[in-house]
């Protein structure tokens, strides 16, 4: 199911053994448009106030409650690597909160999740051997930030192919895969305030220094674009009307799912 992330903000966290805190903001990497990591503000639990917490780590989420359940302890959060969850994190930073988990590395294969194609559909290591070949073997590897903040990039500006079309306010997700699936424009600055759904591969570029998205779209077909109720569900007849609108491909009719070689498939799939 397709979801706000502006809705989930302020969900609950819970471990194993108590609560941790709240949902604050969120983390996506902006080569594969997914959500990575949830920001969590542990309310005094934590020294460092804040945790990241990634999907990886759900047992259950429940959205009639809002809360997510972990499958950890309170304590394993505690004593997980010191990330300042307010300041870009590192591909460094990343591997050694996967190493300290345990749990492969999503960069290291093509899935969306690294071998997988969405967080639920494995289990954990061990992979600290494997990991640790891998990171010898990628020596050009670097530590470029590609992590950025939801809540920085909420106010960036849209360029169309004409003029200016609005500002982003939220983005909407796939609530098994985390990717996602559309950025939510207003474009209150022109006309009346309608808001309209572009899908991050639609853009052209991003400049993250100009705080600035660049679409191939004119005004006039954002003007005409099916008309969005931002108080529904995201019905999968909007999507087809919406992509055929802009003749752009499906999302839904390719096979993003990665191959999983015997090898290394984990036990329980």
């Amino acid at each position: 199911m397709l979801r706000s992330l502006k809705d989930i903000e302020r969900y609950a966290v819970t471990a194993s053994d108590g609560d941790i805190g709240s949902v604050v903001n969120f983390l996506f990497d902006d080569e594969r448009w997914a959500t990575r990591y949830l920001v969590v503000d542990s309310g005094g639990f934590l020294t460092e106030g804040r945790v990241l917490i990634s999907p990886l780590f759900f047992r259950k989420a429940d959205w009639t409650t809002r809360r997510f359940h972990l499958a950890l302890t309170k304590d394993k959060v505690k004593n997980s690597p010191s990330i300042n969850a307010d300041k870009p994190v590192s591909r460094q930073h990343e591997r050694d909160y996967y190493g300290y988990y345990d749990y492969p590395y999503y960069w290291s294969y093509g899935g969306l999740w690294g071998m997988w194609p969405y967080p639920g559909s494995f289990k954990p290591g061990p992979w600290q051997n494997e990991q640790a070949a891998r990171a010898a073997a990628a020596r050009t590897e670097t530590d470029d930030v590609h992590l950025r903040s939801v809540n920085e990039v909420r106010g960036y500006h849209i360029q169309g192919s004409d003029d200016t079309i609005g500002h982003v306010e939220d983005f909407i997700v796939d609530d098994e895969t985390w990717e996602i699936r559309y950025l939510v424009i207003d474009t209150s600055n022109w006309w009346f305030g309608k808001k309209v759904l572009v899908a991050p591969q639609w853009t052209t570029s991003v400049s993250w220094s100009e705080h600035k998205v660049y679409v191939d779209m004119t005004r006039q077909q954002v003007k005409d674009s099916p008309d969005w109720n931002a108080s529904s569900a995201i019905e999968r007849d909007f999507e087809t009307r919406l992509y055929e609108y802009y003749g752009r491909p499906v999302y839904w009719k390719t096979d993003t799912a990665a191959a999983v070689p015997a090898h290394h498939a984990p036990s329980g799939l």
